[in-house]
């Protein structure tokens, strides 16, 4: 069995790849300190030196909480509760700038939308700066352009965030120098047509170097990998052959089937060899464990969506109580379907006893009615580290392949495949308890939707299925009690960004 590489939790980036302090406007996005010491020499020579480099890019997932951001809080806040899967949670009046979000009524000031931005920068400087040494590597040609494929996926994925929220972002295609830097090719911002393209070439190399499943460390990204995010990249550019060609290629690997119970997906740990961690349906994760000084968990992921005491109290609770899954998303659920309860915590009269026996109290107790299911760890049949419960060891499914068999689906019907589409939406109807039906795009839409919920994917879903067909979003926050405006399709450029790049960075339309 191959090593999972997160386990060991040591983080590498060498003091000489350091950004200069002197990049002012990109500092905050490009700066990224020190980690530990790896020589130029070690990297060049040592295939070892060069992958603990690499494997260092990984570790910038953990970051997140009330800070720079890339798949925790402030990412869930900008991708599940800006969409009508979620309400904001919490108290109503708790965190000003996630209602914002909530309400449509995102300013450019928000502290949320720079911390994402902030964050998904950091993840493309690491990228950068491994992939800047690794260019004079002097070891065998397969294993250096495999790490290269490596770092090109993981900031193709940052990439793919940036440009579904905010839009064209500048393209730091680089390590730059402190004089380029400040330069106008990074103060300003390229199309996203020119993003996207950017996007593909990265995960064009990858595809093409990336070892298969089973050939590299579990957890890092493998040639599948890069295959269903590229498959998914065109989606969003509605090149539906290319999407199809991708998916298809993953789906006929035999490498991945669907868990059988869908409520284990989300488990750290498998019930007789259905589910838990790096499933048989994972095809990218983020990895957890147990370090020394506890760090090694995605900070506040767990327990910023935890249920929340209220009213009564009189309990220990478990989180914060944001990311409530709202009613809009509970209508929508069929009869018999057995994702609802997988995805969903509904707080009883009488009490929920969850799946380790925890009991959470009634609702005169409890700040919210609903909670995601998805997000929560146990403290008692899972791992923890002491008690952190800021660092719980949650593992976030990024790529699964439910997913793929949906991406593949509505890239099917789009170029007149209809019978391949039919059987991938019939595999994941089945797994959740349901009978076949049509493939149409509005039935693998509402599939995706039931599928994929909480999973913060949901916001950029609603968003591309608007520009194949316009008044979706609209109709989808009227049924959840909002107004939509077309503007909202993007979250501003931060204006701290615009303001430390002098103006340079525009702004998008409506803010």
């Amino acid at each position: 069995m191959k090593k999972i590489y997160s386990l060991r939790l040591t983080m590498f980036v060498t003091a000489a790849i350091i950004l200069s302090g002197t990049l002012h406007a990109c500092k905050n996005y490009l700066d990224v300190k020190p980690q530990g010491q790896i020589t130029q020499d070690q990297i060049a020579s040592d295939p070892n030196q060069a992958k603990n480099l690499v494997i260092g890019i990984y570790n910038v997932f953990y970051i997140g909480g009330f800070d720079p951001d890339i798949d925790s809080f402030q990412f869930v806040i900008m991708t599940d509760i800006a969409s009508d899967d979620a309400d904001k949670g919490s108290s109503p009046d708790d965190y000003g700038d996630a209602k914002q979000i909530d309400n449509l009524q995102t300013s450019a000031s928000n502290g949320v939308v720079n911390n994402v931005w902030t964050g998904y920068y950091q993840g493309v400087a690491r990228c950068n700066q491994a992939l800047d040494k690794l260019q004079n590597a002097q070891f065998d040609a397969a294993t250096k352009n495999a790490l290269i494929g490596e770092a090109k996926f993981l900031r193709a994925y940052f990439y793919f965030n940036l440009v579904r929220l905010y839009g064209g972002v500048p393209l730091i295609d680089k390590l730059p120098s402190a004089t380029e830097a400040n330069s106008d090719k990074y103060q300003t911002r390229a199309s996203a047509a020119d993003i996207y393209k950017f996007i593909i070439s990265d995960l064009d190399f990858a595809v093409a170097n990336l070892p298969a499943k089973g050939a590299t460390d579990v957890g890092r990204a493998n040639k599948s990998a890069a295959q269903a995010l590229e498959a998914k990249v065109y989606l969003y550019t509605k090149d539906y052959q290319k999407a199809y060609d991708l998916s298809q290629a993953v789906i006929t690997s035999g490498l991945y089937s669907l868990v059988k119970d869908y409520s284990l997906i989300w488990r750290q740990k498998a019930v007789n060899g259905d589910g838990g961690n790096n499933n048989v349906e994972s095809i990218f994760e983020i990895q957890a464990g147990i370090n020394k000084d506890c760090s090694a968990g995605i900070n506040l992921y767990t327990v910023s969506q935890g249920p929340r005491a209220g009213g009564k109290y009189g309990w220990a609770d478990l989180g914060f109580g944001f990311n409530n899954p709202s009613t809009s998303l509970l209508n929508e659920y069929e009869a018999g379907d057995v994702r609802k309860a997988a995805t969903v915590i509904f707080i009883k009269p009488g009490g929920t006893v969850l799946f380790d026996g925890f009991r959470i109290p009634g609702q005169d107790s409890v700040q919210n009615s609903t909670y995601s299911y998805k997000a929560y760890h146990s403290r008692s049949a899972e791992d923890n580290c002491g008690g952190n419960t800021d660092r719980l060891p949650k593992q976030v499914r990024i790529l699964r392949y439910a997913d793929i068999l949906l991406i593949n689906a509505e890239a099917a019907v789009q170029i007149g495949k209809v019978g391949d589409a039919q059987n991938d939406l019939t595999l994941v109807r089945t797994r959740a308890g349901l009978t076949s039906t049509a493939a149409t795009l509005h039935s693998i839409w509402h599939e995706r939707r039931m599928e994929l919920a909480e999973e913060h994917d949901r916001f950029f879903d609603i968003v591309r299925q608007d520009a194949v067909e316009p008044g979706r979003a609209a109709a989808a926050f009227s049924a959840h009690g909002k107004t939509w405006k077309s503007t909202a399709a993007l979250f501003p450029i931060p204006q701290t960004q615009i303001d430390l790049s002098g103006n340079r960075l525009t702004q998008n339309p409506g803010y």
